[in-house]
């Protein structure tokens, strides 16, 4: 009996294909952002089965060195961008084979940290003779490193930088491979003020018509990825306390917010986020931007809303926000304005003598007023009331006292129906004054027909008394 077998034999012939190994290094943000030396573990680029010496061309003599070669340039190439890094950011040397290092006997070295080139490199110098010995099968381990300096020198943007290589040895696997710098996408404040403290002690400052401006510190963002510089307040107002402790608010809006140079747009400040950049801020080498941001008040509002003294204070919320809107890094600045009590009274030079003459009966029996115009030239930025006395309690005749009373002379204020006789005891003659920059005051002075008859007989001469204003906060 014969027994047929029928079927269909398929022969398959050839070398097992070998899948590239292509050496992914990922790079952590904080050494790119502090500018710090990057190291990486002990990492496998190749393998090898089979192979225990090095190839030597004639009688186990000229050894052939293993080497690495860049086959796509000297740079480093970004995956979605025209950025590259130069060859000598990433160095490498070989850290094992078969965990250990080769032998090194006559003549054979280990180079040191070196980096990818267009040329050959060799990544180890064997011995000169075969006999010297070899390496262990297993895999063959290198460390990479990115010096501090790359950092500094060089924009790492986000993404993936490669570099395609080549090695010389068969028996070593893959022939070809990628070595890829990886790159995180982030954004971090490396600088920034918490607390901005202003404080306003001279009146002068209200006097200028120039724009106020107070800078907030250097400001610096690290950064793998473009981003916008958005800002806001906290709240729609401004807080404050007066310096006697009665609370109120100003409008946020009257503070607006730009920078030094031409970083920021100058806008107001709203409560709500707003893009305060005028372009975007682009990876730069050594991936930082830095900036001053800057409070701009108007000569007008600071006079009209900051004038009254206590503390004025605020929060101010920055983002800085990837232009994607994928990632963002938030920043807080509380910002204190305290505006110091201040007042001040002047008398212009015209206005510093007051003279009453007596030369006729009219003078006497129907006294005399005079009014004074802008005498006093009157700031406070609080609450206040103002008072007036004198010296003495008794005029003066060639700087002796006389038996003249100071109270015949009566001082009031124009528009007020308060007259206060002169003593030296100080004498209320403006109540409940609003806080004031520069308010002119026109002064009365009175000798009611009384005083004035009281006068006659007395002997024809020059009699005098000084007159002081003075302020008190309510």
């Amino acid at each position: 009996m014969r027994v047929f077998l029928v079927g269909i034999f398929t022969v398959f012939c050839g070398a097992a294909a070998t899948q590239a190994q292509d050496i992914y290094l990922s790079v952590p943000d904080n050494n790119i952002f502090n500018r710090t030396e990057f190291t990486s573990v002990p990492t496998r680029v190749m393998t090898n089965a089979n192979r225990t010496n090095w190839d030597y061309a004639f009688l186990g003599l000229l050894p052939t060195a293993p080497t690495f070669t860049s086959v796509s340039g000297p740079n480093f190439t970004h995956s979605s961008s025209s950025l590259t890094l130069p060859g000598s950011t990433l160095l490498w040397q070989l850290e094992s084979m078969g965990g250990q290092l080769p032998y090194t006997g006559l003549s054979g070295y280990l180079p040191g940290f070196q980096s990818f080139s267009t040329s050959a490199i060799k990544w180890f110098e064997p011995p000169s003779i075969s006999l010297a010995g070899g390496f262990n099968r297993g895999n063959i381990n290198f460390t990479f490193k990115i010096p501090a300096s790359q950092f500094t020198a060089n924009a790492f943007r986000a993404g993936n930088y490669s570099m395609d290589i080549t090695q010389n040895y068969n028996d070593f696997t893959p022939h070809n491979f990628k070595t890829i710098l990886v790159i995180p996408s982030s954004i971090r404040w490396v600088a920034n003020s918490l607390t901005k403290y202003i404080e306003i002690s001279s009146l002068n400052d209200y006097r200028s018509t120039s724009t106020r401006l107070w800078d907030l510190g250097n400001t610096e963002i690290a950064n793998t990825v473009d981003f916008n510089f958005w800002a806001k307040a906290a709240g729609t107002n401004i807080q404050f306390t007066s310096s006697k402790g009665v609370p109120g608010t100003r409008n946020i809006a009257s503070i607006k917010l730009g920078s030094n140079g031409s970083a920021l747009t100058t806008k107001a400040l709203s409560s709500d986020f707003q893009n305060f950049s005028a372009a975007n801020f682009s990876v730069a080498a050594g991936n930082r931007n830095s900036f001053i941001p800057q409070l701009y008040v108007s000569a007008e509002d600071f006079k009209n809303f900051f004038f009254e003294a206590g503390t004025y204070t605020f929060e101010l919320n920055f983002n800085a926000r990837s232009t994607d809107n994928s990632i963002n890094s938030l920043q807080n600045t509380a910002v204190q304005l305290k505006v110091l009590p201040l007042s001040e009274i002047t008398i212009p030079s015209s206005g510093r003598n007051v003279n009453f003459n007596f030369n006729t009966a009219a003078q006497y029996t129907e006294g005399q007023s005079q009014m004074i115009p802008n005498q006093i030239m009157l700031s406070n930025n609080e609450n206040f009331e103002l008072y007036v006395k004198s010296d003495e309690n008794y005029f003066k005749k060639g700087g002796l006292q006389t038996s003249i009373n100071s109270n015949i002379l009566q001082i009031g204020v124009d528009g007020s129906s308060v007259s206060a006789p002169l003593s030296k005891t100080p004498q209320k003659i403006l109540f409940n004054g609003a806080p004031v920059l520069d308010r002119g005051l026109n002064i009365r002075y009175t000798i009611s027909p009384e005083s004035g008859q009281s006068l006659v007989g007395k002997e024809n001469t020059t009699y005098s008394i000084n007159v002081y204003y003075s302020f008190t906060a309510i």
